[in-house]
C-alpha cells in the first residue's frame, strides 16, 4: 500500500474509486444518477489539475498494487485558528475494514499539522452511519449540522471537529492484535518513510508509553527488524527505511 499526492493523471482512477465508494456509502438515500453526476462534475482531469495547481489543497490517494482503492481530499483553512478540512475521505467497497481508511486519516492529519492547523474538521452527510462513526471513533466530536444542495436535493450534512497536538488521545490510533493476542495500537499520525509504504510506530498501551515496534504499511505486518543504524525491514514483504545515518551498503 503506498499513499501518495494525486496527479491529473490519476482522474480516471479517482473517478471510479469515487463512485464505487459514494454508492456503498450513499445510494440508499442518494439516487444512483445524483452520485453519476456528482462524479463526472467533481472528478474530471481538469477539475483535479485545478484543485491541484491550489497550495490550500490537500489530494493524496492510496494504491494497493498499483491499483487506486481510494482518496483523502480537503483544504487547509486560514481562519483562526487554521482549520485542516477533510472534504471528502473514500475507500472502495472491496478494501474497507483493512485499516486503508485510517492510514489515509493520519496521513492527511499529519500534512495539516504541517500547515500549522490546529482544528481538524470532517464534513459528512447526515445519512452515512458508517462516515458518522468512524469520526466519532477517532476522536472527533460533532459540532454542528448543515444544509447541502447536491444537484436538486437537500441533505443535512454533519460537521465532526477535534483539536490538533501532542496529546496521545488527540493522535489516530487503530487497536490491533499482537503476539498471543495481546492488543497493540498503531499510531497513524506519525511514520517513516518506507520505499513501498511508511512505516507506523506501535506500541502496547493506548497512552503511547510502552513502544513494541513498527507496523508496515505495504503489507500489515508487525514482523519488522530495526538495525543499530536505524534500518527498518519488513520480514514480511520486503518493504524497508532508509539507515537514519549513512550506509553505503544499503544503497
Amino acid at each position: 500500500m503506498e499513499i501518495r499526492t494525486a496527479t491529473g493523471n490519476d482522474a480516471e482512477d479517482i473517478a471510479r474509486a469515487a463512485r464505487a465508494s459514494l454508492s456503498e456509502s450513499y445510494s440508499h438515500f442518494v439516487d444512483e444518477e445524483t452520485i453519476d453526476e456528482m462524479v463526472e462534475q467533481w472528478y474530471t482531469p481538469d477539475r483535479i489539475r485545478e484543485l491541484l495547481d491550489d497550495d490550500h489543497v490537500v489530494f493524496d490517494v492510496v494504491e494497493v498494487d498499483d491499483e487506486v482503492v481510494g482518496f483523502a481530499q480537503g483544504a487547509t483553512v486560514e481562519t483562526e485558528p487554521v482549520v485542516g478540512e477533510i472534504h471528502w475521505l473514500h475507500v472502495v467497497p472491496g478494501e474497507r475494514e483493512e485499516g486503508i481508511g485510517v492510514q489515509l486519516l493520519g496521513h492527511v492529519q499529519e500534512t495539516f499539522e504541517d500547515s500549522e492547523a490546529v482544528v481538524l474538521r470532517g464534513l459528512v452527510l447526515e445519512g452515512n452511519e458508517a462516515g458518522t462513526g468512524f469520526y466519532t471513533d477517532h476522536g472527533f466530536e460533532r459540532t454542528e449540522t448543515s444544509t447541502v444542495e447536491i444537484g436538486d436535493q437537500e441533505f443535512d450534512e454533519v460537521v465532526f471537529e477535534k483539536q490538533l497536538g501532542t496529546e496521545p488521545a488527540e493522535q489516530v490510533l487503530e487497536a490491533i492484535a499482537g503476539p498471543d493476542d495481546r492488543e497493540l495500537f498503531v499510531n497513524f499520525s506519525e511514520g517513516e518513510r518506507g520505499l513501498r509504504a511508511p512505516f507506523y510506530p506501535v506500541f502496547g498501551t493506548r497512552e503511547l508509553n510502552d513502544r513494541y515496534g513498527w507496523f508496515c504499511g505495504d503489507c500489515d505486518s508487525i514482523d519488522n527488524t530495526m538495525d543499530s543504524m536505524g534500518r527498518i525491514v519488513c520480514n514480511n514483504c520486503g518493504n524497508k527505511r532508509k539507515a537514519t545515518r549513512w550506509d553505503a551498503s544499503y544503497l
